[in-house]
């Protein structure tokens, strides 16, 4: 990929001289007489590198330093000046200056500077990706499936839009890994994520978790506490298990979604939250509805985004992708080296009906590790009801 250097100079022939070097170097050029049109520029995100001037009709070239300190992907910046001494380059080099030429400017000295620069860019823009890459795989698994991708882009939009997410699917089929992937996908993935599993918490107490309570609402209740829901303003509350959800507490949540408010249980003062919702749950909800166990009004307040993931029997063909990633996630933490499996390994597991899904599947290849005694996985690792033949 080139880059674009942006040529910051008021005298023309200066601009002319060097972006004519450049191009038949192979970059692209910009050329500018002011700081205010380079300050457009790199607003736009157009420049990669900066060769900037001292003096300038407008201001002080030196300030775009400051300016630009904060940016994710600063560009390097190389002063170029008529007027220069050695404190000046001391302190633009203080301020994150890339290098220091003074005119006139020998065009081979430039050369070699811009081309430390392009390492820079590149070396950025290689670690840019790699965290990408690495955010997207720890976060949630895509494969190859053509549905799984198809979710996969609704989430990145629903994330973007921060709209109320109802994620179904059977148990093991990553439906918490796909909450937090939209998390840190949105706006809001600098703000926390708060979890609670509906089904692991008793009914009694559901709503002082939800929502706290104040000192004396009841019995042992002898000071103020936070409920999840307050804690969780800003960002996300992941309400899994959603189901399991009695049918009075679904009516409180509900009101609390559409006030975006609440009363702490005991207490009397409005709590306003600005709060996205994510619920989870592996069971048939319209079901459940017709069956006047879940609130119909709720299910649609929730469902403003359907993300439905598939068992794992549906999409065998990620099989061996999802492997490969479970032995280089599981590898270093094992202290093994145990990179490849056999075919008939291979072909076993995906013959298995997987009623785990994906967390059978990563549980499989942990244990399969374990007990290997050879640099690959074969039939004798794996364990025997994945041997087994369904009748």
């Amino acid at each position: 990929m080139s880059h674009t250097v942006m040529i910051v100079d008021d005298e023309e022939n200066a601009r002319l001289n060097i972006s004519s070097f450049l191009s038949a170097q192979g970059y692209e050029v910009i050329g500018v007489p002011t700081l205010a049109e380079a300050r457009s520029v790199i607003q736009r995100g157009n420049a990669d590198i900066i060769l900037l001037d001292v003096q300038l009709p407008d201001g002080y070239g030196p300030n775009l330093l400051e300016e630009t300190a904060r940016m994710p992907m600063r560009p390097p910046i190389i002063l170029i000046t008529a007027y220069g001494d050695i404190e000046m380059a001391v302190e633009a080099m203080k301020s994150g200056a890339h290098d220091f030429l003074q005119k006139p400017i020998q065009l081979a000295q430039l050369g070699k500077s811009i081309q430390r620069a392009q390492e820079i860019v590149s070396l950025r823009r290689e670690i840019a990706h790699l965290r990408q890459a690495q955010h997207q795989s720890l976060d949630f698994i895509i494969g190859s499936d053509p549905a799984v991708q198809a979710v996969y882009h609704q989430a990145q939009r629903a994330a973007a839009a921060q709209v109320s997410v109802l994620i179904t699917g059977e148990t093991g089929t990553g439906k918490e890994i796909l909450a937090r992937a939209i998390h840190r996908m949105g706006p809001r993935s600098n703000k926390q994520m708060i979890s609670i599993n509906c089904a692991a918490i008793q009914p009694t107490i559901l709503e002082s978790e939800l929502f706290g309570y104040e000192a004396g609402a009841f019995t042992g209740a002898d000071k103020r506490k936070t409920g999840l829901m307050e804690v969780a303003d800003g960002g996300i509350l992941f309400l899994d298990e959603i189901s399991s959800m009695p049918l009075e507490m679904q009516a409180k949540l509900l009101r609390a979604l559409e006030e975006r408010a609440f009363r702490r249980v005991g207490g009397t003062n409005l709590i306003r939250v600005d709060v996205q919702i994510i619920a989870a749950s592996n069971r048939d909800l319209p079901t459940m509805i017709k069956d006047g166990k879940f609130r119909e009004d709720l299910y649609y307040r929730l469902k403003v985004v359907d993300l439905h993931l598939p068992p794992l029997r549906e999409r065998k063909a990620d099989i061996p992708e999802l492997v490969g990633l479970f032995m280089r996630q599981l590898n270093p933490g094992m202290g093994t080296n145990i990179y490849d499996i056999t075919p008939r390994a291979m072909q076993a597991l995906k013959e298995h009906h997987w009623p785990g899904n994906i967390r059978e599947l990563r549980n499989t290849i942990e244990r399969a590790i374990l007990f290997c005694d050879q640099a690959f996985i074969d039939l004798p690792d794996l364990p025997p009801d994945i041997l087994r033949k369904p009748a």
